[in-house]
């Protein structure tokens, strides 16, 4: 009796290891099926190519069918060769929207320009002016200088705008600014205002003080951080939305969606967006280092690592100098032929916010703090606030600054929560 009480027993014992071994087994083959299937969706994802608004025309051609067309564009303006979803584009070979549309048959009008110009050779500040494109002898005309929107004669013979134009999702990066002016003029004379899309190579992150109503400029324009993560396609959204334009007027807008795009990846502009932001890295670092354009510190101008290095005359002996030179994005570049002294950047890892240590060392080491920040109030146009040059004279640290900004961009993520149309 005890015997066959201890045969089951261990017969019982026996089932039930084999039982756990199984489901431990199938478990396990669950979750390697799990990880196989999230391994395969991160290939997919990161080996199908962006295909930006410009090159879907399936869906923005029928929209401009016996329209007269108008194009707000410069030298990022462009169709991408090769590009589907298996395919790696061929950013080398590209045509211009202008001659696409051209091509197309396509009545094109005029072409509007940013800042820099239709071919993003003026230098930043340079009045722009309006002229005839030698190539398709349509006319140009300049949105930067005493003309920033265009008026209703500009608009006169025109049913539609485009709008294509790369941006770096940096407040006062001025091509939101030319596009607020371009929706307002669009809603006023109730014209029709396609955006192609792009991706923002710096939307992977939001950052920096809010701008505050009574600084607003040219070079922020709208009560958003320094760094405010979104495409120029769901910024566009948002001017809409929050009733940005004069009056509370709406746009009638089409934006054309990137395809396969997410604000996390990585996105390498094929095309620089302006002479002084030639490579990724100078576009990583110009939300940080534009700080110092409202100050007596160089950041890189007139050499050829604008915006990855930064120094002055007025800075202690470091193992770094550099000497700006008249070139072309900057004809007169800050302390022109003098030795600057500082640090170069251009090896640093990829940044995932504002640093303002560069600032703020910058500061505590200059020989000349009186004539730090530039008079002309400049550097508070650039943070849209007062409040910060005020934390970095009162010796504040950047984790203390930083501090401060928490509340307003909290705000700001849900307040442009309605506006993404991406992950």
């Amino acid at each position: 009796m005890r015997f066959n009480v201890f045969k089951n027993t261990a017969l019982l014992f026996v089932l039930i290891l084999i039982s756990c071994a199984s489901k431990t087994k199938n478990n396990l083959n669950e979750t390697n099926t799990v990880l196989a299937k999230t391994e395969t969706t991160i290939v997919n994802t990161t080996t199908k190519s962006i295909i930006v608004g410009a090159n879907q025309t399936e869906a923005y051609l029928p929209l401009l069918k016996g329209k007269r067309v108008g194009i707000v564009a410069n030298q990022t303006s462009v169709l991408f060769k090769n590009v589907t979803s298996s395919k790696t584009p061929n950013y080398d070979s590209n045509t211009h929207i202008v001659d696409t549309l051209l091509d197309l048959q396509v009545a094109v009008k005029k072409v509007f320009a940013p800042e820099h110009g239709f071919r993003g050779t003026a230098d930043a500040g340079e009045l722009v002016k309006d002229g005839i494109d030698t190539k398709t002898n349509l006319p140009i005309i300049s949105l930067y200088g005493n003309n920033k929107k265009p008026t209703v004669a500009q608009l006169q013979d025109v049913d539609v705008i485009i709008f294509d134009i790369q941006d770096v999702g940096a407040r006062f990066y001025t091509y939101i600014s030319s596009l607020h002016y371009v929706m307002e003029a669009c809603a006023e004379q109730n014209k029709t205002l396609i955006v192609l899309d792009r991706p923002n190579p710096n939307g992977h992150y939001i950052d920096g003080p809010i701008l505050e109503k009574e600084h607003t400029s040219f070079v922020g324009m709208h009560p958003v951080p320094v760094v405010h993560g979104l495409t120029i396609g769901e910024y566009a959204q948002m001017i809409n939305g929050e009733n940005w334009l004069n009056n509370g007027l709406k746009c009638n807008l089409k934006v054309i969606t990137l395809k396969n795009y997410n604000r996390q990846m990585a996105y390498d502009l094929p095309i620089k967006p302006s002479p002084n932001l030639p490579n990724a890295q100078a576009i990583n670092l110009y939300p940080s280092l534009c700080f110092f354009e409202g100050t007596n510190v160089s950041a890189g101008r007139g050499t050829d690592l604008q915006f990855q290095i930064y120094g002055s005359p007025f800075l202690p002996k470091t193992d770094y100098a550099f000497t700006p030179k008249s070139n072309e994005g900057a004809k007169y570049p800050k302390h022109e032929n003098k030795v600057c002294h500082g640090y170069n950047l251009s090896g640093i890892k990829q940044q995932n916010g504002l640093n303002l240590s560069y600032l703020i060392n910058a500061y505590n080491t200059t020989s000349t703090k009186s004539d730090f920040f530039i008079a002309n109030g400049f550097f508070t146009k650039l943070a849209g606030t007062k409040t910060l040059q005020q934390q970095i004279e009162a010796g504040w640290s950047e984790d203390k600054i930083k501090a401060t900004w928490t509340s307003g961009l909290n705000d700001f993520m849900v307040k442009r929560k309605p506006y993404l149309l991406y992950q």
